[in-house]
């Protein structure tokens, strides 16, 4: 392990499943990290074997996708690797945004070996243990800028999760009662792939639910007991791209607040609305997710047109 140091320090081993919490190693997308200082990391990934990956895509990569599974990723190594952080605690995203640099994303395509260079900050310990991290990244492929970020997420022991959770905690119970109940169609649009489509469609205009197929290979690599975060955030990318609207295009940026978990057992509402576009000529969407009139989960989704750039 990494122990906190200002000195560069190097993982001496190749980073496994089950330091990113895969149980595929053929979705592990980071390869190595370094410690630069005291809260100061340098992750590199590997994108330069993507076939047969939901980020691959049909001809036209996911490159927000890809960017977020990385970032996410990033969390739990930086957390065990990087804090001591026991495996089996539980990693809960509050707030994520991102800024992509899509010329240079979508010039040089989602391949090659990025470097994801993070500062730590805002940092919680609790009994010795670090609760609680807030993380800066920039993206950088060949000199050029992918992307910057910005998440937060807290860490909690098992005893504490499972109580807060309470009967809703277990896994493998409210996976079965999610497979219980009928998936829904998915929406005509705002996919690449039928497999992929999050949302299913409803009268309501610009309303769609949630669709969570507890079988998708990346979305439920391993158990969960409530919808990913990654599943959120992708499913808002989809309501923005999906609405009736001239200019929904290429998401250039997010910004998104977790409020509370998304449950399996019961459907969540997902409505989406345009917005004044921002400073820099960008359409906006503010999409939401509600369940059992509970607000989960908001985002605000920035594109451009396709064509723009």
């Amino acid at each position: 392990m990494i122990h906190s140091s200002s000195a560069t320090v190097r993982i001496p081993a190749r980073v496994t499943k089950g330091l990113v919490h895969k149980h595929d190693s053929a979705q592990v997308l980071l390869t190595g990290l370094v410690r630069t200082g005291a809260d100061a990391f340098v992750i590199n990934a590997d994108w330069s074997n993507l076939s047969g990956t939901t980020w691959a895509g049909d001809g036209r990569p996911d490159v927000a996708g890809l960017l977020t599974e990385t970032i996410r990723q990033a969390f739990p190594l930086l957390s065990h690797a990087g804090y001591d952080v026991p495996f089996g605690h539980h990693l809960l995203w509050e707030q994520y945004r991102y800024a992509l640099g899509l010329p240079a994303l979508l010039g040089g395509g989602v391949s090659g070996r990025p470097d994801l260079h993070v500062r730590c900050h805002d940092i919680v310990r609790r009994r010795g243990r670090v609760s609680g991290l807030s993380l800066d990244i920039t993206v950088v492929r060949d000199g050029e800028l992918l992307a910057t970020a910005h998440t937060r997420f807290n860490i909690q022991p098992p005893a504490i999760y499972q109580r807060l959770r309470g009967e809703r905690g277990d896994a493998a119970t409210m996976l079965e009662l999610a497979r219980s109940r009928p998936l829904p169609p998915p929406a005509s649009r705002g996919s690449e792939e039928f497999k992929d489509a999050l949302l299913s469609p409803t009268d309501a205009p610009d309303t769609w639910l949630l669709r969570v197929d507890t079988h998708h290979p990346v979305y439920f690599d391993h158990p969960s007991d409530h919808a990913p975060g990654i599943l959120l955030l992708e499913a808002a990318k989809q309501a923005a791209h999906s609405m009736r609207h001239p200019r929904a295009g290429t998401t250039e940026a997010m910004e998104t607040v977790f409020h509370r978990y998304v449950e399996l057992d019961a459907p969540c509402r997902v409505d989406a609305q345009p917005l004044p576009d921002d400073q820099q000529g960008r359409a906006r969407f503010l999409v939401t997710m509600h369940q059992d009139e509970r607000l989960c989960f908001t985002a605000l989704v920035s594109v451009i047109n396709s064509h723009a750039r």
